[in-house]
């Protein structure tokens, strides 16, 4: 009796058809897993080569002797302690004019987008009427698509003469116009997650809201918003890091001047920008060389940092909006 139950059970045999769609379904799945393993290879492959270009500044004395770190990061002797000027006869390869332009600017951008995006998606979600919600979302959405060099000639020939004399400004060129044009090219893309994230509120909270008593406004900004925190700090995360790594706006209206100033009128250095204006005429394998790898390597440790630090705030949020923290 015993010997008959534990008797293994025969497969039942599958159909021709049966079979050709058991194969047709594994051959997809393979193909998915190879195109995302691909993506997650070529992601590791371009660390990987950037950092390897970058190591010879601490593997090659001559490199070293160029451009230590603290050539790099610390005051040096002279009229100007810090100066980006590596193909000079005494070459000066601070980094601070590059860090003090680029926050500069992705700052201005910052200020600009962050409030144009948020309240522009709070409004299309929450008031906007179905028609002019239909007419304003691509509209928006459509400036994602407008390609950095025609943003960068419209800041360099339109908003260039508006923004110096509507800020009596001395250079056409400086840190408000590249931050100015930058938010044009951030806003669609903080628009877009954060509107997402508010329409994905449950209609209950709105509802509760309402039954209370709150109008529609205070639903929107004590209900609604709070609820789609994450999303909307995911949105700004993201539009950050889009501005810190914007290349053609930023070499076209910045003025690329190394200057260690906070004045949002003077003209600026971005580290995206003096790669793209460098890399083509660098000898290749010189300190110089490298040293534009190494600006790489630090665009890409800030931004990890950065996505990691609102990482772990997004889930604090998520932990205090759900009650579940400790």
């Amino acid at each position: 009796m015993e010997q008959g139950l534990t008797r293994a059970v025969a497969a039942p045999r599958l159909s021709a058809a049966a079979r050709r769609r058991q194969l047709r379904e594994k051959a997809v799945a393979g193909f998915i897993t190879l195109m995302a393993f691909t993506g997650i290879a070529a992601l590791v492959l371009i660390i990987v080569f950037v950092a390897k270009e970058a190591l010879t500044l601490f593997t090659d004395a001559d490199a070293r002797h160029e451009a230590s770190l603290s050539k790099m990061f610390l005051a040096q002797e002279g009229r100007y302690p810090f100066r980006w000027q590596p193909v000079s006869d005494t070459p000066k390869v601070s980094m601070i004019p590059l860090f003090v332009g680029t926050l500069k600017i992705t700052l201005v951008s910052m200020l600009v987008a962050v409030p144009m995006g948020v309240f522009s998606a709070l409004f299309v979600a929450e008031f906007a009427p179905r028609r002019l919600r239909e007419l304003l979302k691509p509209v928006i959405e459509l400036l994602a698509g407008i390609p950095s060099v025609v943003l960068g000639f419209f800041a360099l020939m339109v908003l260039s003469p508006m923004v110096k004399d509507l800020f009596h400004l001395d250079r056409p060129l400086n840190g408000t116009l590249a931050g100015l044009a930058l938010a044009l090219a951030i806003v669609p893309v903080i628009f877009t997650v954060s509107e997402d994230a508010l329409t994905a509120v449950p209609r209950s909270y709105r509802e509760a809201s309402l039954a209370l008593g709150a109008t529609l406004w205070e639903t929107a900004w004590k209900v609604v918003l709070p609820a789609a925190a994450p999303g909307i700090l995911a949105a700004c995360v993201l539009g950050f890091g889009r501005a810190i790594g914007e290349t053609m706006i930023v070499l076209m209206a910045s003025g690329n001047a190394d200057i260690v100033s906070w004045n949002l009128g003077d003209s600026a250095r971005s580290l995206s920008a003096t790669i793209a204006a460098e890399m083509g005429e660098v000898v290749v394998g010189s300190p110089h060389y490298a040293l534009l790898f190494f600006i790489g390597v630090e665009l890409f440790i800030f931004t990890f940092v950065l996505n990691m630090a609102a990482s772990a705030w997004t889930k604090k949020v998520l932990q205090r909006l759900t009650g579940s923290a400790s």
